[in-house]
């Protein structure tokens, strides 16, 4: 009960700390835009349309800031407030009429909110837990009694033996080889008041693991599983070792209509599978963005727009769930022995939609690419080590027509300083400020058989580069004078 209460109260004094972080973003915001003139920009900093909503944001400033005397009053006190049963439903008390609940259906609901059978266990208890015993093979259920209630039990050691008996469906073979081998599993009573049902919860925690780094993830030649978290589908791909998209794009619907609990079941739906696509195409984890939209959420009304537009637009951000997307992830990938790994969002969908659309939907002619499949690829190869960019030179229109080959290596090759660079390519950027290229500039695909300019000579044959597939490196011979004399 003492580790629970200092939880419940951590939690809260972290919700304070989010608190008054948001309301500061959102106060910063706003005093930058009243600090310019209406209809003017200075800098960064643009100034409200007219007077009326200039006059309408300086009545918000003052809300906001009592509100964050509020907050940073209950924070310099160190007392956060705390419900046990939840506020939402301690309000809806005086609002029976409102809420469609009676006093006793209200009373019932609030009882079975504050209850606490709550017992943690401990390894080398029986079955793992002493206070809440389940015995694996019969499923009974035993209860130590406190010294008040001893004389109510059916049990010896003064314990109470349940009528009914258990039975775990989900994931029960792990609570098996938990509970015969005496580790330690929390046990939780819970009581549904509307299905008029008891339940009985079991909980662990997991040895911590350790993640593979992406280089080790390279020489393993694993498979990664990129996405892309949108409203309302999840767009995917699967990519090799090296980068390269295989297969086709894969889209997942994702309804985040309802109630909070229909949220998500349908967001563990989508979740699942991402698991089974990534199970049946041999992948060792799932790449998804770092994504947080805090900041949006806080300043949404003065930097996404305005208007209903802009309304749209911030409720459909701030829908996105990408904190309980990670979390629900990340719990549900370790089960199925995947790696979750959390790149940097920035320019994600930008060069997916530049480097990868128009490639990925060449290959599939049958699918229709967007720009959050490209978004998925450029999502995996940052998960990988790889730049987000594609390689030059890499992709043509027509290969019958187009004599032009892969110019980069889709694994990097460390070369020691001071060794000789690759030969130049057709499609290697030229550097410096000229307007005119240089003759090493342009790809030779035909040997020039005699140079005028200088009196060079070719004197080698023509060998291919073990580094380069199919560009063809010329050896010529200088000759100066004197030169073959000495």
């Amino acid at each position: 009960m003492t580790r629970v209460s200092e939880d419940q109260y951590q939690l809260s004094l972290r919700c304070l700390f989010d608190e008054r972080t948001s309301l500061r973003r959102a106060i910063r915001a706003i005093e930058e835009r009243l600090a310019v003139v209406c209809g003017q920009r200075e800098g960064r900093a643009r100034g409200y349309a007219n007077q009326a909503e200039r006059w309408a944001k300086q009545r918000r400033l003052g809300v906001l800031k009592t509100r964050l005397a509020r907050v940073e009053a209950r924070l310099e006190s160190g007392r956060p407030g705390i419900v046990v049963g939840g506020r939402r439903l301690a309000k809806a008390r005086h609002g029976l009429a409102g809420s469609g609940l009676a006093e006793a259906e209200w009373r019932q609901r609030w009882d079975a909110e504050r209850l606490f059978l709550t017992a943690d266990g401990e390894s080398g208890a029986p079955h793992g837990n002493y206070t809440i015993n389940v015995a694996p093979d019969t499923g009974e259920v035993s209860l130590v009694l406190p010294e008040p209630l001893r004389h109510l039990a059916n049990a010896p050691r003064g314990r109470y033996r349940l009528a009914c008996t258990v039975g775990f469906s989900h994931r029960r073979e792990e609570w098996l080889d938990r509970a015969t081998a005496n580790r330690a599993v929390r046990y939780d009573i819970v009581h549904d008041p509307q299905r008029g049902r008891w339940y009985l919860d079991a909980s662990w925690s997991v040895d911590a693991a350790v993640l593979p780094t992406p280089g080790e993830l390279r020489a393993l030649g694993a498979r990664m599983l990129g996405v892309d978290l949108n409203a309302d589908h999840l767009a995917a791909h699967v990519l090799d070792s090296h980068g390269n998209p295989i297969g086709e794009p894969l889209t997942i619907p994702l309804d985040l209509t309802g109630s909070a609990s229909q949220r998500d079941g349908h967001l563990r739906a989508a979740i699942t599978r991402l698991i089974v696509i990534a199970q049946q195409h041999h992948c060792v984890g799932i790449a998804i963005e770092n994504l947080s939209f805090d900041d949006a959420r806080a300043t949404g009304r003065e930097t996404m727009g305005r208007g209903g537009r802009g309304k749209t637009f911030r409720r459909t951000v701030s829908g996105i769930p990408t904190g309980r997307f990670r979390e629900r992830l990340r719990g549900m990938a370790f089960h199925a022995g995947l790696v979750v790994i959390a790149v940097d969002p920035a320019y994600t969908s930008v060069w997916g939609e530049r480097y990868w659309k128009a490639a990925l939907q060449q290959n599939n002619q049958q699918t229709t690419v967007t720009r959050h499949h490209g978004a998925s690829v450029a999502i995996a190869r940052r998960a990988l080590g790889h730049r987000v960019r594609r390689r030059p030179g890499v992709t043509a229109h027509d290969r019958r027509i187009v004599a032009r080959r892969a110019t980069g290596q889709a694994v990097l090759i460390p070369r020691a300083r001071g060794t000789a660079s690759p030969p130049r390519t057709a499609s290697t950027p030229t550097t410096g400020g000229k307007t005119r290229p240089r003759r090493g500039d342009q790809l030779t695909l035909f040997p020039d058989l005699e140079d005028r300019s200088r009196g060079h000579r070719i004197t080698g044959k023509a060998h291919s580069d073990s580094t380069h597939t199919g560009s063809l490196r010329w050896e010529r011979l200088i000759s100066t004078r004197g030169s073959e004399d000495s």
